[in-house]
């Protein structure tokens, strides 16, 4: 299990704590906090065993006008008759935050007291947002009572009751108590979005609960895919629950006239055009990338700079799901005294379930997305852009605050919908990299991969390529059981080939170098895109950063310049987010980076690995640390073929260039061969992270079983005649030393008689 530090807590009726770093705001919640007549006799809180404050009973009345709260006698009825109990319901129903407290409150019965309950989220952000909105609702301490355990940060002790975890972490949790017996209840909320994780996580629940009794499970669910899992767990009692009526209209879709073949710019429009009316309400607006959100943000500052001093200010929030923390742009523009700020609150597929928003009165959709598919054959993604299905269509109209003045304005064509959007969209098993799930498997000691009842079975392909890559990287032992590296692998919360480099990074001694460069690909990118015309001053920033071994080095500089800062100005906590602003970095992100660096420094520290000192700037660490990289990355590997930047993949001879952020993008001289840490099939067509390797090191250090499955090029040529080159040269070595020591028994054979005076 990841080593995790406890958050801190308030006070026990104190305010929530400020938690913009860690959850998506609920915008326009209740912060007025109205507070009811003081109760002659409070009742005592059966969580903590205090007098429950006037907040709860205000709190109490607002969930009981939530859809979910008439099913509250239903759903407590079959939670004690059934092992398996499927909850399903649209959005904003109130399923997410009540079902976790009912399941808490079964828990405290005399049967159950010492047990606890466990919900888990596919998404970071919503474990957080839902466990800080419990806890209040709960009237108990995050922290103590209610908590949270996202990777690389948790918030929960022992003795906390309800706690909000991701799906990974829940299965991570699972080498040490294969069982889970810590929990009396299991939550798997938000099923129908099918990750990875939440698919493996049904299928072993299904088999705990054969060996544990007394193990109460509760899906939550849409209704689109509740009958899928009523029939996946045998007839498990199912509850329905309707979204209450608006009495005064539906939601109003309008649909675009005609199809649209560029849908940015007219989205941006329509927005605008919404702004202009002076209507009241915030706006959401699903876009189909991270790319398109950034400029999308970028237009509208623009454009707020020249609009009529009398409109209302837009405000542009991105909401990046695959970012631990929250946004970037300082809390403090949510709100800003008396003046009125319409925000527009930009995000993608991903994050339609984290929409915590109370004001949104327009949806802007695009229909479309733009998602990775994992290739096994090229290991690589691809970024491919498609419909969205028709169930997330319906959740985006869902969001609005009041039906009756809700507007959906929908960039496709009702025929669009109805021909060309998929009713669901794929699982994620079925388009994903399965090479970590297969070594949590592994782990889990499920060899069989039938064992493992998946809801729709991953593509044989994709299973075989991970378990291939598995073998390249010595997880495996010959009977294709986890060997001890991969045991050791598994340990960590990252992919295998990282992993791998971290155990490698032990034997080379450079174990510090690579919990860095570690922590800062897997926390969000660090550099920030500079502001128009400052691009000049961001690239002078990033030329101080610079370090001629390439890319994983800057990132080490980046860091260790960033932790410096933060030595220096202890005093002053804001410091390091002006130095951050001034060289063009986020300060978030480097937050970010730190603590994963500090949870995966204390994992070596549990399982004893050896940690060996600093050393980086010198020539001799350079090289253990690339020894370290390609000793887990030696299959993302390239050659620049003409010296014009054009590289050739080793593994699938697929042609790539280096990505604009690329410090050697700048240089005259590109290097010839090289290692990268992402590559993903887009417009593009980039490898992201690269730094110069020789192939003398990586035919030392790449397995010949991959070498000799390497397609054929001249690449591979020119690696063969290295490795025959190496091998003349260790042969005729060895040559020397036996003639070297042929001559020494012939010398001491003609000289008999001096060896035994000698040795007399």
């Amino acid at each position: 299990m990841t080593a995790h530090r406890p958050c801190c807590s308030p006070s026990r009726h104190s305010a929530l704590p400020s938690a913009g770093q860690h959850r998506p705001p609920e915008f326009g919640s209740d912060s007025g906090d109205e507070v009811l007549p003081c109760h002659t006799e409070l009742e005592m809180n059966p969580f903590d065993g205090l007098p429950h404050s006037s907040r709860y009973y205000k709190l109490l009345q607002e969930r009981k006008r939530l859809p979910v709260w008439g099913a509250k006698d239903v759903f407590v009825a079959s939670l004690a008759a059934s092992p398996f109990v499927i909850l399903s319901g649209d959005a904003g129903i109130g399923k997410s935050s009540q079902i976790p407290q009912w399941c808490a409150e079964y828990c405290l019965s005399s049967k159950y007291q010492h047990g606890s309950v466990v919900c888990t989220q596919p998404d970071k952000q919503m474990a957080v947002c839902l466990a800080l909105r419990v806890a209040d609702e709960m009237d108990v301490n995050i922290g103590h009572e209610v908590g949270y355990v996202i990777p690389f940060e948790n918030c929960c002790i022992n003795e906390t009751i309800l706690r909000y975890s991701t799906d990974e972490m829940l299965l991570l949790e699972m080498m040490s108590d294969p069982l889970l017996k810590h929990y009396v209840v299991i939550i798997v909320d938000e099923t129908h979005k099918r990750t990875v994780w939440t698919d493996v996580l049904l299928g072993l629940l299904k088999d705990i609960v054969r060996q544990r009794a007394e193990l109460k499970v509760v899906i939550i669910t849409s209704p689109h895919v509740s009958n899928i899992l009523h029939t996946y767990f045998g007839g498990a009692p199912l509850i329905q629950v309707e979204s209450k009526e608006d009495t005064e209209g539906p939601l109003e879709v309008v649909y675009s006239s005609m199809p649209q073949e560029n849908y940015f710019l007219p989205a941006l429009r329509l927005l605008f055009n919404i702004h202009n009316t002076r209507e009241k309400g915030d706006v959401a607006m699903f876009l189909s990338c991270k790319k398109e959100i950034d400029e999308a943000c970028k237009i509208i500052d623009q454009e707020v700079s020249t609009q009529h001093p009398m409109l209302r200010e837009l405000l542009p929030i991105p909401l990046y799901p695959e970012q631990t923390r929250s946004f970037n742009r300082p809390s403090n523009n949510l709100e800003n005294g008396k003046r009125f700020k319409r925000r527009v609150i930009l995000t993608t597929s991903a994050g339609d379930s984290l929409l915590c928003i109370r004001n949104v009165k327009f949806v802007i959709d695009v229909g479309m997305e733009r998602r990775k598919v994992y290739n096994p054959r090229i290991r690589a993604e691809s970024l491919v852009m498609r419909p969205i299905s028709k169930i997330q269509a319906k959740m985006r109209t869902e969001i609005t605050d009041t039906a009756r003045l809700g507007k959906c304005f929908r960039l496709y064509t009702e025929e669009f919908l109805m021909k060309e959007m998929p009713d669901l969209s794929p699982a994620r098993v079925q388009e994903s990299n399965l090479t970590r799930m297969v070594l949590f498997l592994k782990r889990m000691d499920i060899a069989d991969m039938g064992q493992c009842d998946f809801i729709e079975r991953p593509a044989p392909e994709a299973l075989m390529q991970a378990l291939e890559d598995l073998d390249y990287l010595a997880a495996l032992d010959d009977d294709g059981n986890l060997s001890e590296i991969g045991i050791i692998m598994s340990e960590f919360p990252l992919d295998p080939q990282m992993a791998k480099a971290l155990i490698a990074s032990c034997e080379f001694d450079c174990v510090h170098e690579m919990l860095t460069i570690a922590a800062m690909v897997i926390a969000p990118y660090c550099f920030l895109d500079a502001l128009p015309g400052s691009d000049e001053v961001a690239h002078t920033c990033r030329r101080k950063f610079f370090h001629p071994e390439g890319d994983h080095f800057i990132l080490i500089n980046v860091y260790t310049a960033f932790t410096q800062c933060k030595m220096i100005s202890s005093a002053e906590f804001s410091e390091d987010e002006k130095w951050c602003h001034d060289n063009f970095l986020s300060c978030a992100a480097l937050r970010i980076a730190e603590a994963i660096r500090a949870d995966l420094l204390a994992i070596m520290q549990r399982i004893e690995l050896p940690i060996s000192e600093p050393a980086f700037g010198t020539q001799k660490n350079s090289l253990n640390v690339k020894k370290a990289l390609l000793s887990g990355y030696f299959m993302q590997t390239a050659r620049d073929v003409d010296g014009l930047g054009n590289y050739i993949m080793l593994t699938h001879k697929h042609v790539t260039q280096l990505h604009p952020f690329s410090s050697y993008c700048s240089t005259r001289l590109k290097p010839e061969w090289v290692l990268f840490h992402e590559f993903t099939i887009s417009e593009n067509n980039c490898i992201r992270i690269v730094s110069e390797v020789s192939p003398e090191m990586f035919v030392q250090l790449t397995p010949p079983y991959y070498f000799s499955n390497m397609p054929h090029s001249e690449s591979k040529e020119l690696l063969q005649e290295i490795i025959d080159r190496l091998k003349l040269s260790t042969n005729g070595e060895r040559h020397h030393g036996i003639n070297k020591e042929n001559d020494t028994t012939e010398k001491n054979l003609s000289h008999p008689n001096e060896d035994k005076c000698t040795i007399q």
